[in-house]
């Protein structure tokens, strides 16, 4: 396993994006978040939907990710959140050093 993940989940609310996104950070459960927009086209229900969304990108340690991934559950909108781990397998090293920094894993 890496050492620094990607946490990913979406939303269909900018103001629950930005909540999710500043909570994570202020928690130190993320050193960072990117919300980027997206078009999502899904199977929900029996149905093929399509939705505006926004991915909140939460850039983290592997071992917060229990932590953070039930913080997301409590905060997250959805019956079912996105929640998708991405391994980091390359960077920056001052870049990574700073992520590491900016979580808590005391």
């Amino acid at each position: 396993m890496t050492e620094f993940v990607i946490v990913t989940t979406t939303v269909d609310d900018a103001d629950a994006a930005e909540a999710i996104a500043r909570a994570a950070v202020e928690r130190r459960l993320a050193a960072c978040a990117g919300i980027v927009a997206r078009r999502s086209v899904y199977r929900w229900k029996g149905a093929v939907e399509t939705a505006e969304e926004l991915a909140v990108e939460l850039k983290t340690l592997a071992s917060l990710v229990p932590a953070l991934q039930a913080a997301i559950l409590e905060w997250h909108p959805y019956e079912l959140p996105e929640i998708v781990v991405t391994p980091i397998v390359g960077g920056s090293a001052a870049y990574l050093g700073w992520v590491r920094e900016g979580v808590d894993v005391g």
